[in-house]
């Protein structure tokens, strides 16, 4: 899991992807736009990732994305999995931001 950093954006994805948080559509939001940032700023902990992993990271981003463009409802027993879908999104710029 993550550890405890000084940085506000590692302490707010600290808070999103910790089990007990009850998920938001902010949150969710917030952790897609902090992702496409880290992506655009070509953040160099990506470069060390192959490409399959890269692939699966936009899978995730994805995935997340289109079902909030499709505006479809999100059922509590699906909050678990968007929690998982997120953290498999960021994966690799996660732990080291």
């Amino acid at each position: 899991m993550l550890s405890s950093h000084p940085n506000p954006s590692s302490r707010r994805l600290e808070q999103i992807l910790h089990p007990n948080h009850p998920l938001c559509k902010d949150d969710v939001i917030w952790m897609l736009e902090w992702i496409k940032k880290k992506v655009a700023e070509g953040d160099p902990k990506l470069l060390d990732l192959p490409q399959p992993r890269l692939l699966k990271n936009f899978h995730y981003f994805a995935e997340t994305a289109m079902m909030f463009i499709h505006g479809r409802p999100v059922y509590d027993q699906e909050l678990d999995s968007i929690k998982s879908w997120l953290r498999e999104a960021g994966y690799g710029l996660i732990d080291a931001d």
